[in-house]
């Protein structure tokens, strides 16, 4: 893995004994213990991230909200500063570029934080996309100057208050605010990947370890745990958050995906008219929660059948530890995606019964927004 990407915490994992795998292009901790015991902890108290190889890009101009509204599905010119958006980036066929946040700092100022695997094709997309037009804008790619910690869990914010200068319960779902945790200057945002309660902080890189380091100090009496991204995996997926690669990719639109409520049709946006006319004509497939009935999990790739016929695949799936489920995300055609619906998971060239059910799988402590 020598030429893989390393985070500002990569001699951190190391020190906690993390097994490192790769992800994405960066060598990253997949478990520390155990990812049940990581994931019990930030269903239960809290568990502390890194996802510093998040990327990060800054728009700042005159324009900065208009191309951040034209760039994406959702509205950035409905948000007040300080408040954040998720939102679909489609191509010109509505496909999904990628999936992201958009932070409205200003008037004159948005950042967007991106996947991992998508920093340097994001990046060149958003610089493709200020040509369409002439933006006044600047463009920087600031994910190597950027370290961020998610901090997860319904004890969170009683955690985090014990070293937190910033008024944390001031802070709504899907709002940030800028100010020091344990001294260091951060970006503190109310939101994440778990289905739980907590908060994104973005520092500077030198500042990585230091703000790790006392996180895990002050919950320590708490039983905070570092998770990796096998727990982190775990936990969007009994929320039913998007993985990109697995449920988005360039070829699903954000209407298959059940993301209608971020596309907001009233507004022009790059990639509008090809969803505008696959809403017009109807969708062939949409994504679905399956309960897998008979023994076996259903893995991502997996094709699903019924009526003798190949009717989607599985995007993924999971034994559900929150549910006790064997679970499944999965993309169903037309007349079969129906919640009860009977439908079957072939497995090892072994069809497994399984039922559409509605989703998300578990609901957490997380807020709604203000």
């Amino acid at each position: 893995m020598g030429d893989l990407k390393k985070t500002p915490l990569y001699h951190e994992h190391l020190r906690l004994g993390a097994r490192m795998v790769e992800f994405g292009g960066w060598e990253m901790p997949v478990q520390y213990e155990s990812i049940i015991e990581e994931h019990k902890a930030v269903r239960t108290v809290a568990g502390l991230f890194d996802v510093s190889h998040m990327g990060e890009i800054s728009i700042k101009g005159n324009d900065a909200v208009a191309f951040a509204d034209y760039l994406v599905t959702n509205s950035v010119s409905t948000l007040k500063n300080g408040e954040i958006c998720y939102t679909p980036m489609c191509n010109e066929k509505g496909g999904v570029v990628d999936d992201l946040l958009v932070y409205r700092i200003s008037n004159s100022e948005v950042m967007l934080v991106v996947n991992a695997s998508n920093i340097d094709k994001d990046y060149n997309w958003v610089l493709e996309r200020a040509k369409d037009r002439d933006f006044s804008i600047t463009l920087s790619n600031i994910s190597n100057q950027t370290a961020q910690l998610a901090f997860q869990g319904p004890k969170a914010e009683e955690i985090l208050k014990e070293i937190s200068q910033v008024m944390l319960d001031e802070i709504s779902f899907y709002h940030f605010t800028r100010g020091k945790v344990n001294g260091i200057d951060c970006i503190v945002s109310r939101t994440g990947y778990t289905g739980e309660d907590g908060f994104e902080l973005y520092v500077s890189t030198e500042a990585a370890v230091p703000l790790w380091r006392k996180i895990l100090e002050v919950g320590a009496s708490y039983g905070v745990k570092p998770a990796g991204l096998g727990a982190r995996d775990l936990l969007r997926f009994e929320a039913c958050y998007m993985l990109y690669g697995n449920e988005l990719t360039d070829e699903i639109t954000p209407l298959e995906a059940g993301l209608k409520w971020a596309v907001k049709f009233e507004k022009e946006f790059y990639g509008r008219q090809a969803l505008l006319e696959q809403r017009e004509k109807g969708l062939e497939k949409r994504l679905r929660g399956l309960e897998l009935l008979d023994k076996g999990i259903a893995r991502h790739g997996y094709e699903i059948y019924a009526d003798d016929k190949n009717i989607g695949w599985v995007s993924s799936g999971m034994l559900s530890p929150s549910t006790g489920k064997r679970l499944a995300l999965a993309y169903v055609k037309k007349s079969y995606w129906k919640a009860g619906t009977e439908v079957f998971v072939k497995i090892r060239n072994k069809l497994v019964k399984a039922q559409v059910v509605k989703t998300p799988f578990y609901r957490g402590s997380v807020k709604s927004k203000a």
